[in-house]
C-alpha cells in the first residue's frame, strides 16, 4: 500500500499497483515493476550473465565500494553501487556467453582524482598478506600523510576482508590479517589512497594476486628424441611406373591323324611364341 507524503498531489512512498514510489537522494523517484514474456535473446542472456558476474564481485566488499565511490557520485542523483556495477560491467569483464568472467587486474574498486598508488606488489606473511608499494623520491608533502585503503578479494570463497584506514603513503607498506583458513585460497589485491580528511580519494590500482590456479590445457612439451631412437623409414617408392614386363604369347593348333576318318584321334598343341 502506497502513502501520500504531501496531500494528493505531493507523490507517494510505497506500491501502488505496479508502481512503486521512493525518494532517491531527497527527490521523488517512481518506477515501475513489470517482467517481460518475451524469451532471451543472446544478447539479453549476455548481458544477465555480464550483471551477475558484476555484482558477485561487489557485494562481497560492499562497505570498501561505499566509501570507494562515494565522492564521484556526491551532489548528484547517481548511486554509489550503480556507478561501480557501470565502470566495472564496461571495463573489467572478460570472455564471451556463457564464459563470462572478471578481469581482475582491471576492476575499480575506487574512483577519484588523489594520487594513484605506483607500483605495487603483495607477499605473504606470517601474520597475514604483506602490501608494498613505492614512495616515489619526489612525493609532494601533502601526499606524504594519505592513508591506504587496502582490500584482499577471494574469488572462491566470494568474501573480502579490507583495511579503510591503513599506513599512511611514506611509510610504503602494511600487512593485512586474514583468516588463516583462507590462506591458500586465489587472492586478488587491491590498493587505493584518501586524503587525511576524507575530501578525495585515488583510483584504485590492482596490487597483484596470489594462489592462482594452475592453467588448463597447457601444451606438454615433446620430449627430445635421441640419434639411436629416431626410427628409419623405408624409402617410398619412386611414383614412376615401372615398365611392365612382356606377356608371353600362346598359339593354339589342332592336327588329326588322318584327314579323312572322322573317328580319327585329334591332338591339340600350344606353340609358344616369345615376345619381341
Amino acid at each position: 500500500m502506497g502513502k501520500l507524503n504531501n496531500g494528493l498531489f505531493g507523490g507517494f512512498s510505497g506500491r501502488v499497483g505496479n508502481l512503486v514510489g521512493y525518494i532517491l537522494h531527497g527527490k521523488p523517484v517512481v518506477r515501475v515493476i513489470g517482467h517481460s514474456t518475451k524469451a532471451l535473446t543472446p544478447a539479453r542472456k549476455a548481458n544477465c550473465e555480464k550483471m551477475t558476474v558484476v555484482n558477485e564481485f561487489l557485494r562481497a566488499h560492499l562497505n570498501f565500494i561505499r566509501t570507494g565511490f562515494r565522492l564521484i557520485t556526491a551532489g548528484t542523483d547517481r548511486n554509489f553501487y550503480n556507478e561501480a556495477v557501470s565502470y566495472n560491467k564496461k571495463y573489467a569483464l572478460q570472455g564471451t556467453y556463457p564464459n563470462i568472467t572478471m578481469d581482475y587486474p582491471k576492476a575499480l574498486v575506487s574512483m577519484g582524482s588523489l594520487l594513484p598508488a605506483g607500483k605495487t606488489e603483495i607477499f605473504k606473511h606470517e601474520h597475514g598478506i604483506e602490501f608494498k608499494w613505492e614512495v616515489p623520491a619526489d612525493l609532494l608533502w601533502e601526499h606524504r600523510n594519505d592513508r591506504a585503503m587496502l582490500l584482499i578479494h577471494f574469488p572462491e570463497a566470494k568474501v573480502s576482508t579490507a583495511v579503510m584506514s591503513g599506513s599512511r603513503r611514506h611509510e610504503g607498506g602494511e600487512v593485512v590479517a586474514i583468516d588463516p583458513s583462507l590462506a591458500g585460497s586465489r587472492i586478488e589485491a587491491y590498493i587505493s589512497f584518501v586524503n587525511e580528511d576524507g575530501t578525495e580519494i585515488s583510483d584504485s590500482i590492482h596490487a597483484g594476486s596470489l594462489n592462482l590456479p594452475e592453467q588448463k590445457n597447457q601444451q606438454i612439451p615433446e620430449p627430445e628424441k635421441r640419434e639411436d631412437q629416431v626410427l628409419r623409414q623405408k624409402p617410398r617408392p619412386s611414383q614412376v611406373s615401372a615398365p611392365q614386363k612382356p606377356i608371353p604369347q600362346y598359339k593354339s593348333i589342332q592336327w588329326t591323324s588322318s584327314q579323312f576318318k572322322a573317328s580319327a584321334t585329334i591332338y591339340n598343341y600350344s606353340i609358344f611364341s616369345p615376345p619381341s
